[in-house]
């Protein structure tokens, strides 16, 4: 299989060595001088590259050669072809050692396989026609990509209090061809330091050539460090060379410093639970925290100022302070301070806060919890708390506001007045802390009766012995007693109107004894009583309501038997002399004549004749006057 030749230049080079022979020289011509041409042929580590030297121009015959030309401009010779007519005869002489062999391909191209970093070399070709002769020189480059890079951070704790430059990383970039190039960066900016020492900055650089030829290089960087530097992000970057003028970018992992640097600022403040305007509530735990930004960690000191004296409440590295279950007496103010013996002596060290604990008592009521009323009276009441911020108050009844403050005020009491109220204390700043009370209104006095009545079926009235249901209700306190005229009536019990009202229900029938006397429900208490009396105006009696009945029997059965007589009629119709009484005289003609014998009903037939007497007029037989 012949070796590819368009790997050089980055897998597409083309043949960059081309012999070119004078044509057209006259024969017998002396030889000239050789002339020389020089040529770049660049390839990856690994691939194959084959160089050309090709006479341009029929020639039957013609030499090639190919030589290796050393540092000091001696050259070995390599390999040589001939041209016999049409065929190329060639072979190699001395592959210097070289694993694979050198190879010569039938167009007389020297050819590589593997490109390695021994073959970096110049190679000659000659080309002899004749008398005549040239030679050109190739230049072969080898590339080679290095491994990935790697960094190694300064893993100590670096001061920035130090003034002179302090080893920050060391980065590694092996086995490459050519040497690459390394370069810092910071938060992903460049770092322009100089290879030369000086107080803000530098880095060193040195290159190895390993056993296998090819070079690695390690840098480190040196600087001078700031407090910026504690959150910075450092990186190298390695640039390396590629065919045909191209470059290659390897970057490290990013790593971070741990820098010693004093403390400059304290921040204390009060962690949750807390209010929008910085309370808490009693009862409450709370964490109390203390942050400088020296590095490391100082020891935090966390006291209570008490007549302008620091109480010390704990010392700790962490910087925090649990108060668990703070009462109201813990309201004051605190602080913390940061032991940082590297700080500037004009650096505030401390910081206070205001701890406020929200408190609220249970409230009171100037009155129990049951206040009694009479109808019309009017009062107060009142209702105290205790608390911190001051608690807003409210009233309501039945969960309907009523008003805002302390004094609830009640006038011209009625029943309706009566229900529960309740003073709520609350605090907009705090919304999780408030409390109620309240207290149930009772409303004496004597009863108010309320009658429900069922009106009559009929628009006429009511008519004996038809049924009515009968209510009665009341309300008052105490809570009255209800009572019928009549025995039946209900329990009472709460109804559903609601607001205190009760109520008992009557079902009996109408009479004229109850139209006359009625029927009277009463409501009483100790305050005193309320009647109702039920009236049902005039009562129709029963009988006549039969009479009628029977009458509209009577007429109905009369129709129906006016009915049937004329259905019956229509049948006879095509009968001549049918339903025409007192018509008398022969039958029509065709019909015979019909003979009644003496043994026929006189019931049946004084019915037909609609006579009297059932064997009168001559004897002329029933049917004639059938209807």
């Amino acid at each position: 299989m012949e070796p590819r030749d368009g790997r050089s230049r980055a897998h597409r080079a083309p043949w960059l060595l081309a012999l070119a022979l004078l044509l057209g020289a006259q024969p017998g011509a002396q030889a000239e001088e050789p002339s020389s041409e020089f040529s770049l042929v660049e390839v990856m580590k690994g691939e194959p590259v084959a160089l050309n030297c090709t006479a341009l121009g029929a020639h039957d015959h013609f030499v090639l050669e190919w030589f290796l030309a050393d540092r000091s401009g001696f050259r070995h010779r390599l390999a040589s072809a001939e041209r016999q007519g049409s065929e190329l005869q060639g072979r190699v002489h001395d592959s210097r050692g070289r694993s694979p062999p050198y190879q010569l391909d039938s167009r007389g191209r020297l050819v590589l396989p593997e490109a390695q970093v021994g073959d970096e070399q110049n190679y000659v070709c000659v080309v002899r026609v004749g008398a005549a002769s040239i030679e050109a020189t190739t230049e072969l480059r080898m590339f080679a990509k290095p491994e990935a890079t790697e960094v190694f951070p300064n893993k100590g704790i670096l001061s920035v209090v130090d003034d002179s430059t302090q080893e920050i990383a060391t980065c590694h970039s092996r086995n490459g061809n050519p040497a690459p190039q390394i370069t810092w960066y910071r938060n992903g900016q460049r770092l322009r330091v100089p290879m030369e020492v000086n107080t803000e900055g530098y880095m060193t650089s040195r290159t190895v050539r390993e056993a296998s030829g090819l070079q690695s290089l390690t840098s480190t960087l040196y600087l001078r460090l700031r407090k910026a530097d504690r959150d910075a992000s450092f990186h190298c970057s390695v640039s390396y060379h590629l065919p045909a003028g191209r470059r290659g970018r390897l970057d490290s992992p990013a790593f971070h410093l741990t820098l010693h640097y004093p403390t400059e600022n304290v921040d204390f403040w009060v962690g949750s639970p807390s209010t929008t305007e910085g309370w808490v509530r009693e009862g409450d735990s709370v964490q109390l925290f203390c942050r400088g930004d020296g590095n490391p960690s100082m020891e935090y000191i966390f006291f209570r100022l008490q007549d302008k004296q620091e109480d010390v409440l704990k010392t700790n590295l962490e910087g925090n302070l649990t108060l668990e279950g703070v009462q109201r007496g813990q309201s004051g103010t605190y602080g913390c301070r940061v032991e940082d013996y590297d700080a500037a002596e004009d650096a505030v060290l401390y910081k206070t806060a205001e701890l406020r604990v929200a408190y609220l008592d249970p409230l009171e009521l100037s009155t129990g919890e049951e206040l009694s009323l009479h109808l019309g009276n009017s009062t107060t009441v009142n209702c105290s708390v205790r608390g911190l911020p001051t608690p807003a108050l409210r009233w309501t009844k039945d969960f309907v506001p009523l008003g805002n403050g302390p004094t609830l005020s009640l006038s011209s009491i009625t029943f309706d007045s009566a229900g529960t109220y309740v003073c709520e204390a609350s605090m907009p700043t705090v919304p999780l802390l408030s409390r109620t009370q309240s207290f149930n209104l009772l409303v004496q006095g004597p009863p108010q009766l309320s009658a429900e009545e069922t009106q009559p079926q009929t628009e006429g009235g009511w008519r004996e012995g038809e049924e009515v249901r009968l209510v009665c209700s009341a309300r008052g306190y105490p809570e009255p007693k209800l009572s019928w005229s009549q025995l039946g009536g209900s329990p009472a019990e709460p109804a559903l109107r609601g607001q205190g009202w009760v109520s008992s229900s009557l079902t009996l029938k109408v009479t004229s004894a109850l139209s006359r006397e009625g029927v009277s429900c009463e409501a009483s208490n100790a305050h005193g009583k309320k009647q109702h009396v039920f009236h049902f105006g005039s009562v129709a009696p029963q009988t006549a309501q039969a009479g009628v009945a029977v009458m509209a029997v009577a007429v109905s059965v009369g129709l129906l038997l006016l009915v049937v007589a004329a259905f019956y009629c229509m049948r006879r119709k095509a009968r001549p002399g049918c339903c025409q009484r007192g018509e008398k005289g022969a039958p029509p003609p065709g019909e015979p004549q019909l003979s009644h014998s003496g043994s026929e009903r006189p019931e049946q037939t004084g019915l037909l004749m609609g006579g009297a007497s059932g064997g009168g007029r001559h004897g002329s037989g029933g049917f004639g006057d059938e209807c």
